[in-house]
């Protein structure tokens, strides 16, 4: 039995050899061939006995090594093994076919067998076929030196993310398109988006989303990347999502086109279709598309707009005159004082010749609102373009002519907006020029209206025409404890009037802050003056301040020098402000606040409830009372809606340890609700009319009654 198993043995050797998957020869110690597989020989291209006996030399072999060099007898496996007894693996070794060529590639492995005293008997080589690998390889590596080749000239950045090993791939070029070194940054999937510009983030976040759920496999997108040098580059992104067999992506590849000359070119055409080539600003085009866009805006939000079309009175004198170039040169200075009056928001257009358009949004609700406002926006451009205009060492007079039309989006085109302004304007020139006039008579009648008390209010204040007014607070005993100043206008002819009618205009005029300084200064002349009364001298007097006055830096300043020159107490005299004067240079007003409140001086919130953010006011702001507005005291009674807004407020203000004041009050029904509530101070008709400061001083002073 042994003896047959050791007889089958070389047999199933041999037969196993015949049926490996390798080709296999084995050299004696002098590197001659003793046998060798079938596959050996299909491989080297010789029989059995054509290869049995031949030498590991070069006369026998040519081996080539996979540089397309010849190999060195030395070299070659079989002669490494027995010189070093050391075998040799993986070495790649391109054998020629019978007519030296193709290469036929093989990957060797050889081992050294050794008899007992460590020397080498024979040389095993194994072998297997590569050379379809090997071609696959060289394919890869032409296609790659040519993609190289074809990038190297090409603006296209390429870059490469791998969504399952969130490796991620930035080409050379994708960095110096953003002027960095590769690598500069951190290479990792969040760079792109960091580097996108903050308004395109979104919506390339919403289109990568959209990408991946619907399937696409290709795609293309615009944004901006962020440069070294901090400008943004236009990019154009195209690849293709590589996904598996059940839509999930898997990788994106892609690149990005630096589209900074593109956009160039598209915005000198958009510049030579849509503006003025020697004032820069938007053309006739260009206008009636956005007017068109304001229009649609108005009829939305309800705000009314205005359309001026504004005309030089005396440009032609100046063109045939002083010539062509000197005209232009008029027409450009127009059109940059234009733009230092107006807004940002305005609208500025040549429509040509010497003719400009102006477009107003955001003007009011009211016909009468928007006239006004417009006015104030035509007096700022009839004193800029009045001023003298220097031409080639001249001094040239030039004035406007304005036409003025209102819109509401109701109007049917924007051709005739343009046609009633251009009446309009007709009829300012006919009219005198230098001036404006509207297309509807009834507005004009409106904006002469508004110009004239204009001008009596700034005549009012020259002649102290404003007068001291006091409305009494009375505690919930009655006892009286303070007074509100306000302001009424006597006008000339006898006639009183109301604040209603002029603060507003005022504001608007930037008169607010002459005639909030003498009405301070009034009122604290009253304080001085019950100093020395056992009633009046005890009451706090409340003074409303604008926001004109308070956001002025120099306005503690100026309370101080009223209260040095009249005397008053400053512990007496409390400032009424409103959530307006709260919507600018918060920061500023804080201060000049806590400046005032180190004097003595309080501070009372008046309207409250009435506006968006008042509990922030509260917070931040050194306030010592607050107001409840007469709308909610109107309806505490009746509306059971308005009594559990008012009595939050006061449990408010008693938190926050200020005083309450209840304005309006006019019922007893009124004032017997706020007591029960746990409001300390009323004011109202119920109480006590504004009656003129000296009626005040005569009624309430320690000779009067000094109470309810």
């Amino acid at each position: 039995m042994d003896s047959d198993n050791a007889a089958g043995g070389p047999a199933r050797l041999e037969d196993l050899l015949e049926h490996i998957p390798a080709g296999v020869v084995v050299h004696g110690p002098d590197g001659r061939i003793l046998s060798a597989n079938r596959l050996a020989c299909e491989l080297l291209g010789q029989t059995q006995d054509e290869l049995t006996g031949t030498a590991s030399s070069a006369a026998a072999w040519t081996f080539i090594r996979p540089n397309h060099t010849r190999m060195r007898p030395e070299d070659f496996p079989v002669n490494v093994v027995l010189r070093t007894g050391v075998k040799v693996a993986q070495l790649i070794v391109g054998v020629p076919d019978a007519g030296g060529v193709p290469l036929r590639w093989l990957i060797c492995n050889a081992y050294p067998e050794c008899d007992a005293s460590g020397q080498v008997q024979q040389v095993v080589v194994c072998f297997t076929d590569c050379t379809a690998l090997k071609r696959a390889k060289q394919r890869l590596q032409k296609s790659e030196k040519r993609l190289r080749l074809v990038l190297r000239g090409s603006t296209d950045a390429p870059w490469d993310y791998d969504l399952v090993t969130r490796e991620i791939y930035y080409s050379e070029r994708w960095w110096s398109m953003l002027g960095y070194h590769p690598g500069e940054l951190p290479a990792d999937e969040t760079l792109w988006l960091a580097l996108a510009h903050p308004e395109d983030q979104e919506a390339v976040m919403a289109f990568m989303r959209e990408l991946f759920a619907k399937r696409f496999d290709t795609y293309s997108i615009e944004f901006r990347l962020r440069h070294r040098d901090g400008h943004y580059v236009p990019v154009l992104s195209r690849g293709f999502v590589l996904r598996d067999n059940h839509g999930k992506p898997l990788r994106i590849s892609g690149t990005n086109t630096d589209l900074t000359e593109r956009k160039q070119a598209e915005h000198q055409v958009y510049q030579a279709a849509y503006f003025d080539y020697l004032t820069g600003l938007p053309n006739r085009r260009l206008l009636v598309e956005e007017l068109d866009k304001a229009l649609a805006r108005s009829a939305r939000t309800g705000e009314h707009g205005a359309l001026l079309l504004l005309d030089l009175d005396n440009f032609k004198l100046v063109n045939d005159t002083l010539g062509h170039e000197l005209g232009d040169a008029l027409l450009c200075q127009v059109s940059e004082r234009l733009r230092l009056v107006l807004r940002h928001s305005d609208g500025l257009a040549r429509l040509g010749g010497d003719e400009f358009v102006i477009v107003l949004e955001q003007l009011g609700s009211s016909v009468r609102e928007a006239v006004r406002e417009t006015g104030h926006v035509v007096d700022k451009l009839l004193a800029a373009l009045e001023q003298p205009y220097h031409l080639g060492g001249r001094m040239v007079l030039s004035t406007p002519s304005i036409g003025i039309v209102l819109f509401d989006g109701t109007t049917a085109d924007v051709d005739a907006l343009l046609k009633q302004a251009d009446m309009a304007m007709y009829q300012a020139k006919a009219d005198g020029r230098h001036t404006a006039r509207f297309f509807d008579p009834g507005m004009q009648a409106a904006a002469d209206r508004q110009a004239a008390l204009e001008a009596a209010l700034r005549g009012g204040l020259a002649a102290h025409q404003f007068v001291l007014y006091c409305q009494p607070q009375f505690n919930r005993q009655g006892r009286l404890v303070g007074a509100e100043a306000l302001v009424r206008w006597r006008r000339e002819s006898g006639e009183l009037v109301g604040p209603a009618e002029f603060i507003g205009l005022a504001e608007a005029t930037g008169l607010i802050g002459p005639l909030g300084q003498h009405v301070l200064e009034a009122g604290c002349r009253a304080l001085a003056r019950w100093r020395g009364d056992r009633v009046l001298g005890r009451l706090k007097l409340a003074v409303n301040v604008s926001a004109h006055q308070l956001r002025s830096a120099a306005f503690a300043r100026q309370v101080d020098e009223i209260l040095a020159q009249t005397g008053a107490r400053p512990q007496k005299l409390c400032l009424e402000l409103t959530e307006s004067v709260f919507a600018e240079d918060a920061a500023g007003i804080i201060a000049r606040m806590h400046a005032l409140r180190a004097r003595g001086i309080g501070f009372s919130l008046d309207d409250f409830g009435t506006g968006f953010s008042s509990l922030s006011y509260l917070k931040r702001f050194p306030l010592t009372a607050l107001k409840i507005d007469r709308s909610f005291v109107h309806d505490v009674h009746i509306d059971p809606d308005a009594g559990p807004i008012v009595e939050a407020i006061i449990a408010l203000a008693r938190t926050l340890k200020l005083d309450i004041v209840a304005e309006g009050v006019e019922h007893e029904a009124q004032r017997s609700f706020l007591i029960e509530g746990g409001c300390s101070t009323f004011q109202g008709y119920l109480l006590g009319m504004p009656v003129p400061i000296e009626e005040f001083e005569h009624r309430y002073s320690a000779q009067g009654f000094g109470h309810a």
